[in-house]
Parts: structure tokens; C-alpha cells; sequence
């Protein structure tokens, strides 16, 4: 065997399971145990989520960064941001300013601000940071970003002309928006937003709609908070030229998603597509014979651009077969994958399938191996197990 590369990624379902980097620890450990000379590669992957910063730094290097910012109810905090290696790209996870752990069970999305996420961002830039990745998800908010633009300069007038930093319940007093006094350094910047949902900003399936009730917000808050995001695009289209309502991804992270176009002139791209660029994925995974990749949950979200779909596609491209291992997958998703498919012997949690005791995931490992020896065995191979349940501590 010539190499063998390793993605593996735990998504936001398996909170209290098993880490990214966990899993590439006891997957590499199962593959030596059954080719001993084998040379394996893991890149802890994340998509914008909770544990990017962590995802990053374990896969190419770095080091993280503490800076003082606000919480989602403006509560002076300590957060951290990553510095990758080459010095002038910095990745800032939304979640360490303005995410849902943070607020705990206190949950009011309606005055929750992402001030803390633009104080993170001044940070980078004005410590000589050129480049920012903003991951985008598990936040706590519904501003559309406007508490982050605040934090950079951009000014937001009410009908009396008065500046203020609106949260997600007051979107709909903005009656101007000025940029003359961004910071310089985000002018001269590359923001690249991740972004794994493509939502948009306003209606039925837009950030409020959607995501606004697990933050906390009942159907009237619903309302108010959607109403105020149509107003904000409104008035970022008459003041800045922009349009944000047919957005595809706007809606991403309370409204985040536009948000950083509109005020940051971010690019809004897949989350694993921007991992897999910065980690140089094609270049480690081009002469593997295997690459492993894996998710909760195998759904209609999947196809949007998580990261099975997303390795499996760049692997595709590169003529190397794919071995995804997750805890189940919904009907409709049948024709989207190959057409072998294997299972293992028994449906079985995580903490029994692979923490401790690692029988099963030896053997479905065994089968991806032996269909990669396989001449004629389909590229992409799919092995689904119990991936499921979480691990008591």
C-alpha cells in the first residue's frame, strides 16, 4: 500500500461522542493494526462549526490567540482565535464570541449581539492578520451580523441620526447605514466566510424561521426577527449597493451570512471546501489508496456541501475511493450514494462500536480495505455504523 489518508469529522450531533481528532486517533490505530506498514495521514476537518479553530490548528499548525471581547449579551469575555503559519491568516470561529454555549440556558436570540465576533476580527487585522476565515455556525444570535460591523466601524443611524449597535429585536430601527469609518485594515483584507447551509436570509426557510427557536425565540419573536432582517436588506440594498435577500447561504448564522458579505465583503463559500483548500487535501490525498471521511447523519443536508459529500467529491476528481462511516442515513438518500454499500454486522452506538473495544470498526476498515484492492470495486464505497449515540464521560 502506497498511503493512506485519513478525514475524519464528528459534526455537531455528536457533541459529547467523540472528537475529530479522536476519531482519526482510533481510525489510524485500526488501519496499522490491520496493514501494519501502512502510512497514515489525519486531518481533523471542521465546516464553520464549533471546533474549527481546533480543527485547523491540529491539521496544518498555528497557534491560538486570547483577545478580550464581549459574550452575546455583552458581557466582557477572553476569547481565542487561530494565527495558521504562515503568519497573516487568521480563523475566527463565530461560536467563541457568540455562540450558544456561552449563554447556557439564558437563551434570548432577540438581544443577543455578535459585537464580540468583530472585536475578534479587529483583533487579527490589527496585529498584521491579512487574510481572516470566518467560521460561521453554532451561534447564539439573529442580528445579521450588524453587532460584528459595529465592532468594525460601520455605523448604524436611527431616524433621529443616532448611532447605535443593533441586536436581532432592533433591526428595524436602522434607518442608515454609513461605512466611511471601517477599520482600514478590513478594506484592504481577504474574508472568506464559512458557511455550510445555503438558507436564505428572510422567509420560510430563512435564518429566523429555521434556527431562531432552538436560540430561544418564540413564533411572535419569529416574526420580529425575520421582519427586522427583510429591513436590514432593504436598507443595506438602498445604502450600500448590496442585495442580500435572494442570498443563497444569507441566512447562515442569524443572518451572519449576509452580514459578512454586506459589511466585510466576505466571500461566502462551503465550509469544506475552505478546509480542504487550507489543508491542501488534494495534494495529501492524491496518492492515497484510501481516504476515510465521516458525519452523524447521511441526509438532504449532506448533499448541500457537509463534509462527506465534500471530501467525496474532491476524492472523486482525484480517482480515489471514499469510505464514509456514519450512524445511519434517510431513505432519500439511497440513489445519491454508490452502489455498494456495506454495513456492519450489527447496528451498535459509538461508545460500544469504537470506545473502547474496537472490533467493529476493525472489521468494516477490513472491508473498505479489501474493496480497495478490488480493480473493479465502484470509487466511492459507503460504510454505514452506529455512529449514534453519545459516550458518558
Amino acid at each position: 500500500m502506497r498511503n493512506w489518508s485519513i478525514a475524519a469529522r464528528i459534526p455537531d450531533s455528536f457533541k459529547g461522542s467523540l472528537s475529530s481528532a479522536e476519531i482519526c486517533a482510533i481510525i489510524a490505530r485500526e488501519i496499522r493494526r490491520l496493514e501494519p506498514e501502512a502510512a497514515v495521514c489525519s486531518l481533523p476537518v471542521a465546516d464553520g462549526g464549533e471546533g474549527t479553530v481546533d480543527a485547523f490548528l491540529a491539521a496544518i499548525g498555528g497557534q491560538r490567540v486570547s483577545a478580550p471581547c464581549q459574550d452575546p449579551y455583552g458581557r466582557c469575555i477572553t476569547a481565542c482565535y487561530g494565527l495558521l503559519p504562515d503568519g497573516v491568516t487568521a480563523v475566527v470561529e463565530m461560536a467563541a464570541a457568540a455562540g450558544l454555549p456561552l449563554v447556557g440556558e439564558d437563551r434570548r436570540v432577540a438581544d443577543a449581539t455578535t459585537y464580540g465576533v468583530g472585536q475578534l476580527i479587529a483583533h487579527a487585522l490589527e496585529h498584521g492578520t491579512e487574510r481572516i476565515v470566518l467560521g460561521l455556525g453554532g451561534s447564539a444570535t439573529n442580528d445579521g451580523g450588524c453587532g460584528a460591523a459595529a465592532a468594525l466601524g460601520v455605523e448604524f443611524l436611527n431616524e433621529t441620526g443616532h448611532a447605535f449597535v443593533p441586536v436581532g429585536g432592533t433591526l428595524g430601527r436602522i434607518a442608515h447605514i454609513r461605512i466611511e469609518n471601517v477599520l482600514p485594515q478590513l478594506r484592504q483584507a481577504e474574508v472568506v466566510a464559512m458557511c455550510d447551509i445555503d438558507n436564505p436570509l428572510c422567509g420560510e426557510s430563512g435564518a429566523a424561521a429555521v434556527f431562531a427557536p432552538q436560540k430561544g425565540a418564540d413564533a411572535q419573536t419569529v416574526r420580529l426577527l425575520d421582519s427586522g432582517l427583510r429591513h436590514l436588506a432593504q436598507v443595506a440594498e438602498r445604502d450600500l449597493g448590496v442585495s442580500l435577500l435572494d442570498l443563497s447561504g444569507g441566512g447562515a448564522a442569524g443572518g451572519f451570512g449576509a452580514g459578512s458579505v454586506a459589511f466585510l465583503g466576505a466571500k461566502l463559500q462551503m465550509g469544506i471546501e475552505t478546509v480542504l483548500d487550507l489543508t491542501n487535501f488534494d495534494r495529501l490525498a492524491a496518492d492515497a489508496d484510501l481516504v476515510i471521511t465521516g458525519e452523524g447523519q447521511l441526509d438532504s443536508q449532506s448533499l448541500r456541501g457537509k463534509v462527506v459529500i465534500g471530501v467525496a467529491r474532491r476524492a472523486k476528481e482525484l480517482g480515489v475511493p471514499v469510505a464514509a462511516l456514519a450512524g445511519g442515513s434517510e431513505p432519500s438518500m439511497e440513489a445519491a450514494y454508490a452502489p455498494i454499500r456495506l454495513r456492519c454486522r450489527r447496528s451498535c452506538p459509538a461508545a460500544e462500536n469504537i470506545w473502547p473495544s474496537p472490533p467493529e470498526i476493525s472489521c468494516i476498515l477490513w472491508k473498505a480495505c479489501e474493496k480497495c484492492r478490488d480493480p473493479v470495486a465502484i470509487p466511492t464505497v459507503f460504510l454505514y455504523t452506529g455512529f449514534n449515540q453519545q459516550r458518558e464521560e
